[in-house]
């Protein structure tokens, strides 16, 4: 009996600057060797939603691709929240990350409101945040990846950052070594890189939080091959993200 996990993929033609693409590869993968069967729908501006959403990963991109998307999220908005408070995983990279919180005021100091499923905000600044990133994460362990922004983002008292970054990285702000935000199983981050293909541990997050929501447990059935590739996956990521940590910022 086929195990579907739906994938929505949020705004790919306009949010996917920097490969956030392979997050969906990465989950698509995982999830076959797991021995489910995934189903990705790319959802773009006015696109029907699929009957289904197990897990939503949404990317990064420019001020003008936020602001070609921000009609249609807020049209969306009651609906990813109610998703989030039941639970649904999602992984929203750098604009979408920003969007999801409460605001976003940009360097030329127009306002975009955002759908406030994270409790963060973010300004605009004329200096770029740019350079390999290496985070520590009470839930996930070291966390690599490339950070490229210029939004700087605060969090609310209440909420969770990801991980908190190495004395050379900038996080969420510059400022108070933070790093993305996790709510429920929404998690923000400006980790591009793809992050997941070299950070297994958030992918298995998604994953889990998918199948135990829609079929009550999270239950593998894989032969030794499914095993024996998956097995070389995490040992690929694994030397990749020895190398990532040693490279310069």
């Amino acid at each position: 009996m086929a195990r579907q996990i739906d994938i929505v993929s949020l705004y790919p033609k306009d949010m996917n600057i920097y490969g956030d693409s392979g997050n969906v590869l990465t989950v698509e993968r995982r999830l076959a060797l797991y021995g489910y069967e995934p189903r990705i729908h790319a959802v773009n501006q006015n696109d029907p939603w699929p009957d289904h959403a197990d897990i939503i990963l949404g990317g990064g991109g420019q001020d003008n691709g936020q602001r070609k998307i921000i009609e249609d999220l807020f049209r969306r908005a009651d609906l990813l929240r109610s998703l989030a408070q039941d639970g649904v995983p999602m992984l929203m990279i750098c604009g979408l990350y920003q969007l999801f919180g409460e605001y976003f005021e940009t360097v030329d100091g127009s306002k975009l409101e955002g759908i406030s499923i994270i409790g963060a905000y973010t300004v605009g600044r004329d200096v770029r945040m740019i350079g390999n990133l290496t985070e520590s994460s009470e839930q996930f362990g070291t966390i690599v990846g490339y950070e490229n922004h210029s939004g700087q983002t605060f969090l609310r008292e209440h909420v969770q950052p990801l991980g908190h970054v190495d004395a050379d990285g900038c996080g969420n702000n510059g400022e108070d070594h933070t790093e993305g935000a996790v709510v429920n199983h929404v998690i923000g981050t400006y980790m591009h890189g793809s992050l997941l293909p070299k950070n297994p541990a958030i992918s298995d997050f998604l994953i889990r939080a998918a199948a135990e929501r829609r079929y009550g447990t999270f239950a593998p059935e894989q032969n030794a091959d499914m095993r024996d590739e998956l097995a070389r996956l995490d040992a690929f990521a694994e030397h990749a993200r020895a190398v990532a940590e040693v490279r310069p910022r």
